[in-house]
């Protein structure tokens, strides 16, 4: 399917390698291997270059994230307002580190730079719900709550 997103683009141009790879990963939400394969086959350099690129830049992941996503910011007013407490405890709650997914693929969990909102420091959001001054005691009900919705459909 991903192989039509190359008829656009030139065959063996390098110059479109990003754009290709942000095409896939609209596609799949992140670059599954034979998809960066086929990249590689198609714009004409080894893979291991392809997967040079896809690691350098942030905005690529290649693996898929969790049906929630989790973000907790480590801006400077989150930072003072003990935000390394929230992310330790959402570390040990979900039993992984940040940037990874639960086995169960419900939770992705992410550090951020800055979530923008400052005045509820700190902060996180779950997909785009945002939960501010939050205290780490309420935890334990915001994952209960992710836990048991029903999964959303995700079809493209």
């Amino acid at each position: 399917m991903h192989k039509k997103l190359f008829d656009k683009y030139p065959p063996k141009d390098k110059s479109n390698l990003i754009a290709i790879l942000q095409d896939v990963q609209a596609l799949y939400d992140y670059l599954p291997e034979v998809a960066l394969q086929d990249v590689a086959e198609y714009v004409g350099i080894p893979l291991s270059r392809v997967y040079g690129v896809a690691t350098f830049y942030n905005q690529f992941r290649l693996i898929p994230l969790g049906e929630n996503v989790i973000r907790v910011c480590r801006g400077t007013a989150c930072h003072v307002s003990n935000s390394a407490n929230i992310l330790f405890n959402l570390e040990t709650t979900l039993n992984i580190k940040a940037g990874q997914t639960t086995r169960d693929k419900k939770f992705t969990l992410e550090t951020v730079a800055c979530i923008g909102a400052c005045s509820i420091a700190p902060v996180i959001t779950v997909n785009d719900e945002y939960y501010g001054r939050l205290a780490v005691k309420e935890i334990p009900s915001i994952i209960k709550k992710y836990s048991t919705k029903p999964k959303q459909s995700t079809e493209k």
